[in-house]
């Protein structure tokens, strides 16, 4: 039985909630006792290789996909850099059965929003489809890209031998349709908020929370379940929570799954 199926949602944003009030009480205790180093504290070894239901945590990282976690029993789509680009790349290709595909690739950084804005508009025909590559990014930046999207009544898509995880399901979000292949990944963390040292846990805080329900609202907007949201706080930011099927279609990040 999945997560989802054991909460409704006002059980779902009770615990989302109650989550907040950990990371506060985790962000005081920092605040507090400074950077400890503690002898008791090892770091876990996490499992490699494809993913299974059961199985859904990986180590996260930024400048590579791992190839390894996906099943490699067909073609891919279209090809996919395995080195992710520093920031969002753009390129079209001609994909059979999809028709026209506009790739974005890497990174989100700052101002990725308005340069695919600028992309989007330049194009001579409007794509058939916005496919997802990205270890995400700036979160702000992924929840505009998503908007735009909508705004563009463009369907999105994470294919075969791709991976979205961290702020880029918030793009996939925007799609009007959302395909997920199953040789495909679309995973969630924790978000990272870098704070100044000195900066006063309150702030913090309150900075954490306006993004969590500006995340929240996004997804509420664009007809996403936010218990999507679960999966993200349950996980750390150094890992990545991998959503199997079942959880794709329940949370309706995905309105489609192909092989």
């Amino acid at each position: 039985m999945s997560l989802l199926s054991r909460l409704d949602p006002r059980s779902g944003l009770r615990y989302v909630l109650i989550l907040q009030l950990a990371i506060a009480g985790v962000l005081m205790a920092s605040d507090v006792l400074g950077v400890i180093p503690s002898p008791f504290k090892k770091r876990v070894q996490l499992p490699t290789g494809p993913i299974t239901p059961g199985d859904q945590r990986r180590e996260y990282r930024t400048d590579r996909s791992d190839p390894s976690l996906l099943p490699q029993d067909g073609p891919l789509d279209l090809p996919v850099p395995e080195a992710f680009p520093s920031r969002l790349d753009f390129t079209v290709q001609e994909v059979e059965g999809l028709g026209r595909v506009l790739l974005l690739s890497g990174q989100i950084e700052v101002d990725d929003s308005s340069r695919f804005a600028s992309y989007l508009s330049d194009m001579q025909e409007k794509p058939d489809l916005v496919a997802l590559h990205s270890p995400g990014g700036v979160v702000s930046e992924a929840l505009s890209i998503g908007k735009k999207v909508r705004e563009a009544e463009l369907a999105s898509a994470v294919l075969a031998g791709a991976m979205c995880v961290s702020s880029c399901p918030y793009i996939l979000a925007g799609g009007e349709d959302r395909i997920v292949s199953l040789r495909g990944l679309v995973g969630m963390h924790q978000h990272y908020y870098e704070q100044p040292r000195l900066i006063p846990v309150v702030f913090a805080v309150e900075g954490i929370q306006k993004g969590q329900g500006e995340t929240m609202q996004h997804l509420i907007d664009m007809g996403i379940e936010p218990a999507l949201m679960l999966y993200s706080l349950n996980t750390p930011p150094e890992e990545i929570y991998a959503l199997v099927e079942d959880e794709l279609v329940d949370t309706r990040i995905a309105t489609q799954i192909i092989d």
